[in-house]
C-alpha cells in the first residue's frame, strides 16, 4: 500500500514537471513568435528607414544587428534639426507596459509619423519591444535636437518644399 502511494505520488510530481515544461514551451514559442512577428511591424512600418544607418540608401541590406540605433544624419525644416533616436537604448529602459504608454502618447516633431505609432495594436506594440528588446543592447547617443534657425553640425537632409523654378 505504502510502495503504491509512493508511485502514485511520485507519478504526480512528474505530471506536474511535464506540465510546467509544456506551459513553459508553449510561451517560449509565443514570445518567439511574439518576436518575430515585431520584426516584420519594425520593417514593414519603416522604423529602420530612419532609425537604422544607411538602410535606405542600401534597399535594405544593412545587417540586423545593426537596426535601431540611431542615426546622426539630421531631419532640418522649419522647426528645427531632429535625428532618429536609438530605439534599442530607448526600449531598453522601458517595460512594455511603458512602451505602450510612450507610444501612446509619444507627439514629437518631424518627420516621426508619431501619428501612425499610436494606431498600432497593442498586441503590435508588445511586440514590437520584445523584437528590439531581443537585439543586442546598443547605448550609442545620437546628436541632440538642433532647434529652428541654428545650423546642425552633423549631415543633415533639409526638408523645406521649394517653389517651382
Amino acid at each position: 500500500m505504502m510502495i503504491r502511494y509512493a508511485t502514485l505520488g511520485t507519478s504526480r510530481v512528474l505530471y506536474g514537471l511535464l506540465g510546467l515544461a509544456i506551459v513553459g514551451s508553449v510561451q517560449g514559442m509565443a514570445q518567439s513568435t511574439d518576436i518575430e512577428r515585431g520584426r516584420y511591424l519594425v520593417k514593414i512600418g519603416g522604423c529602420n528607414d530612419c532609425h537604422t544607418p544607411g538602410y535606405l540608401t542600401t534597399a535594405g541590406k544593412v545587417p540586423e544587428e545593426n537596426w535601431l540605433v540611431g542615426d546622426a544624419i539630421g531631419f532640418s525644416g522649419p522647426w528645427g534639426t531632429t535625428y532618429p533616436s536609438n530605439l534599442r537604448g530607448l526600449l531598453a529602459k522601458m517595460t512594455e507596459d511603458e512602451w505602450v504608454g510612450y507610444a501612446r502618447s509619444l507627439q514629437t516633431r518631424p518627420p516621426m509619423p508619431w501619428f501612425n505609432l499610436q494606431a498600432f495594436a497593442e498586441d503590435d506594440l508588445r511586440a514590437m519591444h520584445r523584437y528590439i528588446r531581443s537585439l543586442p543592447k546598443d547605448n550609442r547617443s545620437v546628436p541632440d535636437f538642433v532647434p529652428p534657425g541654428q545650423r546642425p553640425s552633423t549631415p543633415h537632409i533639409v526638408m523645406v518644399p521649394q517653389a517651382p523654378g
